[in-house]
């Protein structure tokens, strides 16, 4: 009777570790570790649009990581978005004249901001913004745009 108890005792603990596996292994799947993201300094950018951008995307330069969105508010005054982004600190050498554009994954995949660097020689400090940025072009405004340059053209 006692090798019944511990060995049950033995499979609760492994399936208890099991889970436990699963549970970090999914939340690092799905980017949402509570450790990631918390060094850095935040920047941020304003944008007419930004399409379906979300908070935790990724910020990148030349397809690498730098860092995430952290925050994306409304502002009233000036109608536009103003979104926040978390810069990993090993990535504190970026231009003034930085821009940030905000690009889709693919062509129905996931929106992100991505930056090119500028050829300032002063770099972007904690609480900066962003000054030069480009709008999430939206799949419907492009096909309405093409579709009423055609109607126009046969018009003619």
């Amino acid at each position: 009777m006692g090798t019944t108890r511990t060995t049950e005792i033995l499979v609760g603990a492994f399936m208890a570790a099991g889970f436990l596996a699963l549970f970090f292994l999914s939340m690092r799947v799905s980017n949402l570790s509570a450790g990631d993201g918390a060094d850095g300094y935040a920047l941020t950018a304003r944008f007419d649009n930004i399409g379906s951008l979300k908070v935790r995307a990724p910020v990148s330069m030349a397809g690498v990581r730098l860092g995430r969105v952290e925050d994306i508010r409304f502002d009233a005054d000036t109608y536009q978005a103003v979104v926040t982004l978390r810069i990993d600190g090993a990535y504190d050498r970026l231009p003034t004249d930085t821009f940030a554009n905000i690009y889709t994954a693919g062509l129905l995949g996931e929106q992100y901001v991505a930056l090119d660097p500028g050829g300032s020689q002063d770099y972007l400090g904690d609480g900066d913004q962003i000054e030069h940025t480009q709008s999430a072009l939206v799949l419907e405004q492009m096909i309405g745009q093409f579709l009423f340059d055609k109607a126009q053209e046969g018009s003619e």
